[in-house]
């Protein structure tokens, strides 16, 4: 039996797809417990790669026959490794994931959300390793890219496919969970990159003030992507309405949670800005919004298209982030119940500003792991 391999791509789709996976995860303990490939219809074993290195026969009794079997590492070479083990000892439909946890965190998965009023769409670029989402939105022939990736190719990939000038590229706030690709792709594009302000008072690079009120169009068509100022994840974060039809909240409002407003150190500080985005400045946005968010923390959020979407008044329904009627138990829920931060997260942050310029292979070592940007439920 060939030993065979499986992409990023491939993994995600069944997952999306909810397709039964096995997969043997061969990270050690701590790095399995902290992130790991899931979905509704994957089951998961974990044993760390040393204790395989005599062979395999103490777990063969834990693989099941009838379902396809991954075996997942962070970089590759120890699950190819423990692939063929499995192969040799006649177990069938075994692969290893190309790449390793590595490529899982870097895939990107472009979803089309919708079509706009006068033209052109909107796509959600799904980075289902990491919970990352950004967006293209596009119009006769132009296009505006917000929170984008730091791998550019998916993006260029997309632009030529489509035949699309990208005129704009926008980061809702400063990011600290993952690096941005605005600079890069506005660069490569010729495109103007812009970027809130309040975030900015330390970046060492020029760029286009993103202020409430500054309408940015694409197209000849009357699409309007209209920043509004929603501080609380950071002191800059600004929301984008798109069209009158969708509301890209950044890290301020998730579909499962709300956003942690401690990952500058300022949690005590910006709560204030927090509930006052969440429970009166979305509060008088209209119901019929969609909201897209920059992440998910759980792949049960993504819809059966893979998508990651839905009505803010859905959300003011049954998010519970958004129902906490006292505001001193607001305030314990965002600044006490928090996760632990993001891997990294002042390097990134770092990166983003301009400060530091790592190699990418250590950009790539920064963004292991989940994003970590909501306050837990």
């Amino acid at each position: 039996m060939a030993l065979k391999e499986m992409t990023a791509k491939q993994v995600a789709e069944k997952v999306i797809n909810k397709q039964n996976l096995f997969i043997l995860d061969v990270r050690n303990e701590e790095a399995h417990q902290d992130w790991k490939i899931e979905g509704d219809s994957v089951e998961t074993i974990n044993v760390p790669y040393f204790e395989l290195l005599e062979g395999v026969d103490d777990i063969l009794d834990q693989l099941p026959d009838d379902t396809e079997k991954l075996v997942v590492c962070a970089k590759e070479g120890s699950s190819k490794f423990v692939a063929e083990q499995l192969v040799e000892a006649g177990v069938e439909n075994v692969s290893y994931l190309q790449g390793g946890m590595k490529s899982w965190s870097e895939h990107l998965e472009p979803v089309k959300i919708g079509d706009l009023k006068d033209g052109g769409a909107i796509y959600q670029f799904v980075r289902i390793g990491k919970g990352c989402l950004s967006y293209l939105v596009e119009s006769n022939g132009e296009a505006m890219i917000i929170d984008s990736n730091r791998m550019t190719e998916p993006y260029e990939k997309f632009v030529s496919e489509n035949d699309l000038k990208v005129k704009y590229l926008a980061d809702t706030h400063l990011h600290a969970d993952h690096i941005s690709g605005g600079r890069t792709l506005a660069e490569l594009f010729g495109a103007e990159y812009y970027l809130p302000p309040k975030d900015a008072t330390e970046v060492t690079f020029d760029y286009n003030q993103l202020e409430e009120g500054n309408d940015l169009t694409v197209g000849n068509t009357s699409i309007q992507v209209q920043p509004i100022y929603s501080p609380g994840h950071t002191i800059g974060s600004t929301s984008f309405i798109v069209d009158d039809q969708y509301l890209l909240t950044g890290d301020i409002l998730f579909v499962k949670s709300i956003g942690r407003p401690d990952l500058a150190g300022k949690a005590e500080d910006w709560v204030g800005d927090l509930r006052d985005t969440l429970y009166r400045k979305y509060k008088d946005l209209s119901d019929e919004l969609v909201v897209l968010p920059a992440h998910f923390s759980k792949v049960t959020e993504l819809n059966n298209d893979g998508s990651v979407k839905a009505k803010l008044g859905t959300l003011y329904a049954e998010n519970t982030g958004l129902n906490v009627d006292d505001e001193g138990e607001f305030r314990k829920m965002v600044t006490e119940n928090l996760p632990p931060q993001p891997n990294a997260y002042q390097e990134i942050r770092e990166t983003n500003m301009g400060k530091i310029n790592p190699e990418e292979e250590e950009q790539r070592e920064m963004e292991i792991g989940p994003n970590r940007c909501a306050v837990e439920g």
